[in-house]
């Protein structure tokens, strides 16, 4: 149990040097992740929905996701932590089970958002997920959108944050999630104002990640900006097909095909 992909990845979250978490989105992701160095990875619930061919913001059905995630895990041995943004229901009860089918696959971790719904509608889905749970592990990482809506600013956005992420504490949570959130400042002022960890999406412009670490931050995701990043330059490299010759950027930066393949091998 020690060795588990839970307790690795809580560990993680405690360790002298920031957890930076890659964001996958298909099982060939999650695996380049693993094999250029990642720690653990985890999933962004937007780039998911894109490689399935629907938005995000809860179209994409729940089986569909838990198909992708099966798939995932069975391609990485890293702690696997899954964007499930609200749960995809109003009820604690179906965002439960929906958690437990997740932890069944073998997740490490989830995260789930209050988004535009109330904090007290978060903080009933994580308790019931920890009742059903009834003692699995799983951590729970609660994020709030208090950034990302643009609910406050400065130092009122700090205090409103830490009061929904106490509630979610209470309810069973162990890490905080603040995307949108860029000020150092903030970041310490958040990071001493609740004892636990936090996490926060890298964007652009933003500070290194060694000075958000200093101040206090523990876990750093990309969300979709690798999926973006990726196909950013699949639109890039459609655009010179016409002009394609052997030294172009269509082979530049391409993975090598035995490489790549031999990676999907199991031994027998």
């Amino acid at each position: 149990m020690n060795n588990s992909p839970f307790n690795t990845f809580t560990q993680l979250h405690r360790a002298a040097a920031p957890l930076i978490l890659p964001n996958a989105w298909d099982a060939a992701s999650a695996l380049i992740c693993q094999n250029t160095g990642a720690q653990a990875v985890g999933t962004s619930s937007a780039a998911v929905a894109w490689s399935l061919g629907y938005a995000d913001g809860g179209a994409l059905p729940v089986e569909e996701h838990l198909n992708a995630i099966a798939r995932i895990a069975r391609v990485t041995s890293l702690p696997l932590s899954v964007d499930i943004e609200d749960g995809y229901s109003q009820n604690p009860k179906q965002v439960a089970e929906l958690a437990c089918k997740m932890v069944a696959l073998g997740v490490a971790g989830i995260n789930i958002e209050d988004g535009n719904d109330t904090p007290e509608c978060l903080g009933e889905k994580i308790s019931a997920i920890r009742q059903a749970l009834n003692g699995r592990p799983l951590l729970i990482n609660a994020r709030t959108d208090v950034y990302l809506n643009a609910l406050a600013s400065g130092d009122k956005a700090v205090n409103m944050c830490i009061e929904r992420l106490e509630l979610y504490k209470s309810a069973g949570a162990d890490c905080g999630f603040v995307p949108g959130l860029s000020s150092i400042e903030e970041a310490r002022s958040l990071a001493t104002g609740i004892n636990l960890p936090i996490n926060i999406m890298l964007l652009p412009g933003i500070a290194p990640i060694s000075e958000f670490f200093a101040a206090g931050i523990k876990r750093f995701s990309t969300g979709p900006a690798l999926f973006q990043s990726v196909y950013g330059h699949l639109n890039e490299s459609l655009k010179q097909l016409a002009e394609v010759k052997s030294d172009t950027n269509l082979f530049s930066k391409a993975l090598d095909y035995g490489t790549l393949n031999s990676a999907f091998i199991k031994e027998a």
